[in-house]
């Protein structure tokens, strides 16, 4: 207890002021929409060698595609498969992040993910000293989704509880894969889809009429 209370303190009272003064140098992609991956890649430039995670988003196919389409770097992006709630974004990405020794990491949701995914971003991070910086690149539409307050308080509850427990266990993702190691011939035999706001037909070739 002593030592997870030191390593808490630590991280929130001494790491985190500078790292807050750090420059950008790692990427998490939320999963939950196409257009999260689409601003990744947009912007992927602006970040040379800086680590990308993409946390359970579209099937790595439509995301490499993506990737190339915007002709954005594909190195040191990697795509998360063992997450199924905001919750689990963090629970298997913060120690990932941390194998990168990342100070500062820019977060990427919708607007309409908020404040539950800032918050959680926040507590996750924080008690590892990391900074945070929420980017909510723009939607087309009215949003799928709408954040239920229940749902909000219990993620933020066992989020503050893994703070504490987390200073001393780093959950493993046996399910995280390269980009430029997903192979689009197998995956065009298999038969995939794409969120149709990806601009992408069902094959993996580019859709005029889709583009966004």
């Amino acid at each position: 207890m002593g030592l997870m209370v030191t390593s808490f303190a630590f991280n929130l009272l001494i790491r985190l002021p500078i790292n807050s003064n750090h420059t950008v140098d790692g990427i998490l992609v939320l999963g939950g929409s196409i257009r999260r991956e689409i601003y990744a890649a947009q912007i992927a430039s602006q970040y040379p060698e800086v680590p990308i995670i993409v946390s359970q988003g579209s099937k790595p196919p439509c995301i490499k595609l993506i990737f190339q389409r915007e002709q954005a770097r594909m190195e040191q992006v990697w795509v998360e498969q063992c997450a199924y709630s905001t919750f689990d974004n963090f629970f298997f990405c913060v120690p990932l992040l941390q194998r990168h020794g990342v100070h500062k990491v820019k977060v990427i949701t919708s607007q309409s993910h908020l404040p539950r995914a800032k918050w959680l971003a926040q507590i996750h991070l924080w008690s590892k000293g990391i900074a945070v910086e929420v980017d909510t690149p723009k939607e087309r539409g009215v949003p799928g989704n709408h954040e239920s307050d229940l749902k909000t308080f219990l993620d933020v509850t066992r989020s503050l509880m893994w703070a504490a427990v987390s200073q001393l266990i780093q959950p493993p993702c046996s399910d995280v894969t390269p980009l430029k190691a997903v192979n689009l011939a197998e995956w065009n035999n298999k038969g995939f889809t794409c969120e149709y706001q990806g601009g992408l037909s069902k094959l993996g070739r580019p859709n005029p009429s889709n583009q966004p």
